[in-house]
C-alpha cells in the first residue's frame, strides 16, 4: 500500500513538472530569442561595468565602445544614435580566427544587435552558445552606451 501511495505522488509530481515546463515553452512570452550554437561555452568574461538602461537621452553620434578581450578574441562595436536613440550597432571586432568561432557568431550577432536596438540598453540576454560574444558585446555595447551619456551631460 504503501508503495502505490509512493509511486502514485511521484507521478502525480512528474506529471505536473511536464505541464509547468510545457507552459514555459509553449506559453509564456520569452523576452528574448536564443540560438542553439554549435557548442556552448563554459567560461565567461568578467563584466566590468554595469548594465544602465538608456533612460535618458543619448547625444546624437558616432560612438566607438572598448575593445573587450575574450577567450576567443576581442569584441568591439560601433554605435550610432539618432534622434537620442541608439539608431544603428555595427560590430568592428569580432573572435573568427577559428571556423567555430564564424558559424557561432553569424548567428549570434544579429541576434544581439536586434535584441539591443530593440531593449535601447545593454541590457540584454546572451545567446546560448555564445557567452563570451555576448558578454564581450554587451560590455563594449555599455561602454558606448557610457560615451553618449557624457556627452550629452557634459554638453
Amino acid at each position: 500500500m504503501y508503495r502505490r501511495i509512493v509511486t502514485l505522488l511521484l507521478s502525480l509530481a512528474i506529471a505536473l513538472a511536464m505541464v509547468i515546463d510545457a507552459y514555459l515553452l509553449f506559453f509564456k512570452k520569452q523576452t528574448s530569442p536564443t540560438t542553439n550554437a554549435t557548442a556552448a561555452s563554459s567560461h565567461t568574461t568578467n563584466s566590468a561595468s554595469s548594465s544602465t538602461s538608456t533612460s535618458s537621452k543619448l547625444k546624437d553620434g558616432t560612438y566607438t565602445g572598448k575593445s573587450v578581450e575574450t577567450e576567443h578574441g576581442p569584441v568591439q562595436l560601433q554605435m550610432t544614435v539618432a534622434g537620442g536613440k541608439i539608431s544603428k550597432i555595427n560590430v568592428v571586432v569580432f573572435p573568427n580566427e577559428e571556423q567555430r568561432s564564424e558559424r557561432i557568431n553569424a548567428q549570434a550577432l544579429p541576434i544581439l544587435q536586434k535584441e539591443a536596438l530593440a531593449a535601447q540598453s545593454a541590457k540584454i540576454q546572451q545567446v546560448s552558445g555564445a557567452t563570451e560574444t555576448s558578454d564581450g558585446f554587451k560590455d563594449s555595447l555599455q561602454n558606448a552606451i557610457n560615451q553618449a551619456q557624457e556627452s550629452e551631460t557634459t554638453s
